[in-house]
């Protein structure tokens, strides 16, 4: 078929179209032996399909010529797609990009089958060898296949070019809330078969031992060739043919001279089962001989012997019902996009069992291949999701039978693909592409070839969580308040197991209530967890002279969530797009350059597989695995006094089995009540080196109060100098160059900006500097006290307020109180903010920490002596926004190398923050290059301050989190060291 006939048939505006001449998906490993494409390939960028050639660059490959350079950048949307043209159609400014590369095929290949295979195309793939179109493909994220036999010739040069359009009616279906991209994202590849060869291979090992392999035989040269057989061997041992399979096959006639089947089975004795805590592999080759005895073709297999079934409403692995504690992924890279390695992938997997994650949902389209084989060996349940999202379209197009085939292909080659995999315990049918004819025709596929592995679909199990008909085996709802599900487990109607597909929305600043959430999972039957959304912030990094990505020559030019100068992470927007959504694009639990966010440290704790109690004088070690002992762990007990006594000694964890508990004996004596409060931590470490992990990587850190602290009388007052105020009745203090005053705002989180609250906040006036609207209404002395009355003028009534100085040995005990109307309902904060002369560089407290911690998301902060330069107490979430607050905080010292400074006693613990920005300076920035650091320091001292939430796509704080009208108080005491 001439090139200009295969354009004239528009293939990327027929959705009928999937593919012509590609081969069949399978799971036959070919890696070994493999030519390797990759590198560079002659490139040019075309306006659209049959647009007019340009001059020819070079480019690498695998990669998205949107992240290298070229005049196409990428472009985030969520829902909207980012053009106006409805399904099938795409737009007539369609970029098209055309690689060719000379490839020398061995002359050894000659009389063998040669097949080119390419990883990954965005969106539309046309294949041409020597000038001659060579086949068609969609389907962005999985490989496709052609065999080149008739089209190259061994011993000599062949010309392949690949043609990728961008836009399509399969663009449609890939709607899925990131960085549209294209390119060629995947390696390309060139090998060669035996004409006879395996055309597939199905491995299905169970909980007791059973194996059994599937192959089916194929021969490109006519009919098989008699005496063909096959033979395998898990770690040496042979299976045995199934004799009966063949008897059946014969007799039925099932089987044509085209097609061959072969099955071989084995126990294998005293198995090692595979979990994701366990992850036992065996090494399986299978091999497929010529009548003589020689070998035609082989292949590879990683085993892991693990049964999936769902009971009632629990989803059981080998008969044991765990909490999934996943997260949702995307592939990608801050300097490549789509294009990962499969060490960008092993970092990835690492940081998350590091974390307590088990679990990844491969939002929203079959991840690279390699990430399966490493998920088989780190331990890790997987749901491997298939290539289907069509937000902006999706009742049109859910029930649309032009796009029948796409839905079934792409569910059907994923499962083809990953079917081997222990890891992958369930099948997900795509996200967010509403419910129809098209979804259940793809999941009766699934239901008929692997009946192993049950299916969900968030959009089917919406429409009743309870309905067994549906083509979801799980009701797996996206950000259900947890409440709604502890109801549902509690009604009577519950059918299946709920589990997440999606909930704790990562954005920003975020993750509140994570531990509630938690703490309702592990005690409700029926709710087993889910996948937080999501790991990465896709931040691409970009060069802020041109606007361009900083592309792969910008390694080193980020660390620990910092851009060096020159550079920032882009978002939504930033590369010019006129439709955009903006900052959604970084909601992940890890920067784009993987340091893990605070909230990592929450759900480490959470997920930890140790936890300690206290109750009634009796401690507690509780083993919160499904099927692991603690001997691959070590610990650490300490003692940690509010005067700063420590103490710590070795522990030796007790042999508790998965799910048990044991009493340990306090491992130091109790202090004297009168030493305040008493807290004893474990710290626990891995004892080995780990697949994830070398050994003493902290795993957790759980954490139990055993003596509460004794309530001191307040400072006295002293004599001297008495307390100084300035004409507008403000402190006047030697370290602070601006008095404390009332703060009742934050620099609004991108879930206060999307939940609402932050333009309630602004209605109000509450983001308007204080002395702008603060008027003094009263000051009075009473002995060596001085009283200052002020009131804040708000949008809901005037705010009164309280302060009361009383001069103490070095410093002074401020007493506040204010008074909200009714009208403020839920403000950011209740408390106190000033700052400090230049040079108070460190900060050391008694508190929770070290990382940053809120009200509703201080689980995973223990209560402890910490210290930190001023400058790391920031996090630098992609959007400038409130951070960096430490919760509980009991007392506090700011200090210079010379170790002079100032120290704040809280009367209660409070939460506190201290950086170099006024929350106007981080709500006026878009990026944080924009930010200009302060020489002193901002502090906040909140009597109460508003949760985190998940509002910018999910649940609000819960209301014992929020900040309520009424009187608040609270005092500190601020001394100079």
């Amino acid at each position: 078929m001439p090139r200009d006939h295969l354009l004239s048939l528009r293939p990327w505006a027929s959705p009928e179209i999937t593919s012509w001449r590609r081969l069949p998906m399978n799971a036959v490993d070919r890696r070994s032996g493999a030519l390797c494409l990759d590198g560079s390939w002659h490139f040019r960028l075309l306006p659209s399909p049959d647009g007019s050639p340009g001059e020819w660059t070079v480019t690498d490959v695998p990669g998205a010529w949107t992240m290298d350079g070229a005049d196409d950048p990428p472009q985030y949307t969520n829902v909207r797609m980012p053009f106006g043209d409805f399904p099938p159609e795409s737009p007539a400014a369609n970029p098209t990009g055309v690689y060719e590369r000379s490839v020398d095929i061995p002359a050894e290949w000659a009389g063998r089958r040669i097949v080119l295979q390419v990883g990954a195309a965005e969106s539309v793939l046309l294949v041409q060898v020597n000038g001659t179109p060579a086949g068609l493909s969609k389907d962005s994220h999985l490989a496709a296949e052609f065999d080149l036999t008739d089209l190259v010739h061994p011993g000599e040069q062949a010309t392949v070019r690949l043609t990728v359009v961008k836009w399509s009616d399969a663009s449609h279906i890939e709607d899925q809330d990131q960085w549209w991209q294209a390119g060629l994202t995947r390696s390309v590849l060139l090998y060669a078969t035996d004409p006879l060869h395996l055309a597939d291979v199905t491995v299905r090992a169970r909980q007791d031992g059973r194996l059994r392999v599937d192959c089916t035989v194929r021969d490109t040269t006519g009919p098989l060739p008699e005496g063909w057989y096959v033979t395998a061997a898990l770690d040496g041992q042979l299976l045995a043919q199934d004799t009966e399979f063949d008897r059946r096959n014969a007799q039925d006639m099932r089987v044509s001279d085209f097609l061959g089947e072969a099955r071989l089975r084995t126990v294998v004795p005293d198995v090692r089962t595979w979990t994701a805590e366990t992850p036992e592999l065996y090494g399986l080759v299978v091999r497929l001989h010529r009548a003589d005895g020689s070998v035609a073709d082989a292949s590879h297999h990683r085993v892991g012997f693990r049964d999936v079934a769902i009971v009632g409403r629990d989803l059981l692995v080998n008969g044991e019902r765990i909490f999934v504690r996943g997260v949702n992924r995307h592939d990608f890279h801050p300097l490549t996009g789509r294009t990962v390695t499969a060490e960008d992938m092993r970092a990835d997997l690492v940081v998350l069992k590091r974390f307590g994650f088990n679990a990844v949902r491969t939002s929203h389209y079959p991840n690279d291949p390699a990430l399966y084989d490493l998920a088989d060996e780190l331990g890790l349940y997987v749901v491997d999701e298939a290539n289907i999202e069509s937000h902006d379209h999706a009742h049109e197009i859910a029930d649309d039978p032009r796009y029948l085939p796409a839905f079934v292909d792409r569910v059907s080659r994923m499962v083809l693909r990953d079917k081997n995999h222990p890891s992958v315990i369930i099948w997900s049918l795509g996200n967010e592409s509403d419910y129809g004819a098209n979804h259940d025709a793809a999941a009766g596929w699934v239901r008929r070839h692997d009946p192993t592995r049950p299916i969900q679909y968030e959009g089917a199990a919406k429409l009743d969580w309870a309905d067994p008909a549906l083509a979801s085996d799980i009701a797996c709802p996206m950000y259900a308040p947890i409440e709604d599900c502890v109801a549902h487990a509690l009604s009577g109607r519950q059918t299946k197991p709920l589990i997440q597909c999606e909930y704790s929305h990562a954005m920003g600043n975020s993750n509140g209530t994570l531990a509630d959430t938690w703490a309702a999972i592990e005690s409700t039957p029926g709710l087993q967890g889910g996948f937080i959304w999501e790991f990465w912030d896709h931040g691409i990094l970009q060069r802020v002279n041109d606007g361009r990505p900083a592309g792969r020559g910008g390694a080193g030019l980020y660390d620990s969530g910092v851009t060096a100068p020159g550079h920032r992470w882009a978002y939504g927007g930033d590369f010019g797009e006129a439709v955009h959504d903006g900052a959604f694009i970084a909601d992940g639990v890890v920067f784009p350059d993987r340091t893990p966010k605070p909230v990592m440290y929450e759900h480490r704790e959470i997920a930890g597989p140790v936890r300690l109690t206290y109750d009634d004088g009796v401690l507690r070690i509780h083993n919160r695995q499904h099927f692991r002992g603690l001997r691959w762990l070590a610990a650490e007990w300490r003692l940690v006094q509010a005067d700063g006594t420590a103490r710590s000694a070795p522990a030796a964890l007790p042999d508790v089995l998965p799910g048990g508990s044991a009493e340990v004996p306090l491992p130091f004596p109790l202090p004297e009540p009168a030493a305040g409060e008493v807290w004893l931590t474990l710290r626990v470490t891995t004892a080995d080196d780990e697949a994830w992990a070398p050994l003493g990587t902290e795993v957790c850190v759980p954490q139990v109060l055993l003596s509460p602290a004794v309530a001191g009388a307040p400072p006295r007052p002293a004599s001297g100098p008495a307390v100084t105020l300035d004409e507008d009745a403000l402190l006047v203090h030697p370290l602070l160059t601006s008095a404390p005053v009332l703060s009742l705002w934050r620099a609004p989180t991108d879930n206060d900006e999307l939940g609402g609250m932050a333009a309630r906040w602004h209605d109000w006036g509450l983001d308007a500097p204080a002395r702008t609207v603060r008027k003094v209404v009263d000051v009075r002395e009473e002995g060596s006290r001085v009283v200052v009355l002020s009131e804040y003028a708000t949008g809901a009534g005037p705010v009164r307020h309280e302060q009361v100085f009383t001069p103490v040995t070095g410093g002074v005990r401020v007493e506040e109180c204010a008074e909200l109307p009714a009208g403020l309902d839920d403000v950011a904060r209740v408390g106190t903010v000033f700052e400090t002369v230049p040079g108070l560089d460190v900060l050391d407290w008694y508190g929770q920490g070290p990382w940053e911690s809120y009200p509703d998301r201080s689980a995973g902060a223990f209560v402890g002596h910490h210290s930190l330069p001023v400058d790391e107490l920031f996090t630098p979430y992609l959007r400038p926004q409130e951070s960096g607050g430490r919760h509980g905080v009991r007392r506090f010292t700011l200090s210079a190398p010379d170790a002079t400074g100032l120290a704040v006693e809280l009367g209660a613990p409070a939460q506190v923050s201290v950086n170099r920005y006024r929350a106007q300076d981080l709500a006026a920035a878009a990026h944080h290059d924009e930010l200009v650091p302060r020489p002193g320091c901002v502090v906040h001292l909140d009597a109460a301050h508003r949760g985190l939430g998940t509002a910018s796509c999910g649940p609000d704080t819960s209301a014992g989190y929020l900040v309520a009208p009424g009187t608040h108080r609270w005092e500190w005491t601020l001394r100079v060291l």
